[in-house]
């Protein structure tokens, strides 16, 4: 017998409370359109803001030497007496900010020797290599909506088991720097697929996850440094000497830069390739632009979620062979200085583009190399230099402050135009 409001004669039983299905997004998708959000206004970044960053920021870390230089703040308690030896010294330091930084990064016009001279820009591409291939791994990972944070300790555990190959395996002259490479490629490949597993099967926030995977690299490495395994017959803290056959070949005896720098260039543009013309890059961009979309169109999401973490956490393990198969040669608690970090402000001012992020490397490359002579020649701490990497970022972040603010209020002007243009139409 039928039901006469149509309705079904045998409903369903109602499911218990406490076996409703969670609504939303499953696993790691469930925040990729706040990720989405953020990626979109960062890539949206104007190239003339980021210039204009940079050269404002120069500007006002050479203020910031002349307002602490001890010559000037002497002038500058007579400064209404004699104002000329106060301007004068001023000056000179502000002039001696950008000398020496040039001097550092690029020539130096006061060398006796050529060699001397072009030394600066040798020491700039050496510098720059680790900060180009960390940058890199941010640069793949942002792309797709993801916040790699964990480049620090995929950079540690990338030179960690390129160490070990290293110094333990005996292996021909060739052989052995590839294997040496390949292991520190899959230990941070491994350490950068754990968060990348988290966040496509369980949903994990990628930010919290990494930083907590950077605290375990760096308390590891300090362990390992204390066993015998890895410092030999030497003192804890330093691990022995990498083998000459696992050392990056260095092309010119009186510089430090070796052939990792065609590695660098040689990854950027693999990542071009594989973020512009590879299937996977496709989908790797469609995930990171728009996930319901790309869901919708049959792409694997925590799949590529996954891969993504994972070439990333690569790119990271090989920038972990630069100080430790190239500059350094062995292991210490500092090898990974504070690259992973660094890295995120490379692919911010690159726009995480392969081409942004090495050149992006090459300036923050510069500002090291330039920041050790301006301590040396001119007595300028070379803490000047984090100070300008930063204020490079907060006016990058302020300007965006400000054309968000723009937006809303053209968005808000707009809304009451039309509501008052709405009100007068019913009014009539």
């Amino acid at each position: 017998m039928s039901d006469p409001k149509g309705t079904n004669p045998n409903p369903a039983p109602a499911q218990s409370p406490g076996r409703v299905k969670p609504q939303g997004k499953p696993g790691g998708e469930r925040d990729l359109a706040w990720a989405q959000r953020i990626r979109k206004q960062l890539l949206g970044i104007n190239t003339g803001v980021i210039v204009g960053a940079i050269m404002v920021s120069l500007i006002i870390g050479a203020l910031i030497v002349v307002a602490f230089d001890q010559d000037v703040q002497a002038t500058a308690s007579y400064l209404f007496a004699r104002p000329s030896d106060f301007f004068s010294e001023a000056g000179s330091t502000f002039q001696s900010f950008f000398s020496s930084l040039v001097r550092g990064a690029i020539f130096d016009y006061r060398a006796s020797t050529t060699a001397g001279a072009v030394k600066p820009i040798f020491e700039t591409l050496t510098r720059s290599v680790p900060l180009i291939l960390a940058g890199l791994a941010i640069a793949v990972a942002f792309r797709a909506g993801l916040f790699n944070i964990g480049v620090q300790g995929q950079f540690i555990i990338g030179s960690l088991c390129g160490a070990i190959a290293g110094f333990h395996l005996s292996l021909p002259y060739g052989l052995h720097l590839l294997v040496a490479m390949l292991c520190a490629i899959v230990g941070g490949a491994l350490w950068g697929g754990i968060p990348g597993l988290l966040k496509a099967r369980a949903g994990a926030n990628e930010v919290i996850v990494t930083i907590m995977l950077n605290s375990v690299a760096a308390l590891l490495l300090s362990y390992m440094l204390t066993t015998k395994f890895m410092i030999g017959d030497g003192t804890s803290g330093k691990s022995m000497y990498v083998l000459e056959t696992a050392q990056y070949p260095r092309p010119f005896t009186n510089y430090r830069l070796d052939i990792s720098i065609i590695i660098a260039i040689l990854a950027a543009i693999f990542v071009w390739w594989l973020l512009e013309r590879s299937t996977f890059g496709f989908e790797l961009r469609a995930a990171g632009a728009n996930p319901d979309a790309a869901r919708t169109a049959g792409i694997s999401v925590p799949r590529v979620i996954f891969l993504t973490l994972v070439i990333s956490g690569a790119l990271a393990g090989l920038a972990g062979t630069a100080p430790i198969l190239g500059t350094e040669r062995f292991l210490t608690g500092g090898s990974a200085g504070s690259y992973g970090f660094d890295a995120i402000t490379v692919a911010l001012l690159g726009k995480s583009t392969p081409l942004g992020t090495v050149l992006a490397g090459l300036l923050f490359g510069a500002l090291a190399a330039g920041g050790a002579t301006m301590q040396s020649s001119a007595g300028i701490p070379v803490d000047i230099v984090q100070i300008t990497q930063a204020i490079i970022v907060l006016l990058i972040a302020a300007s965006e402050a400000v054309r968000y603010f723009r937006q809303k209020r053209k968005v808000a002007a707009r809304t009451s135009a039309a509501a008052g243009a709405k009100q007068k139409g019913e009014d009539k």
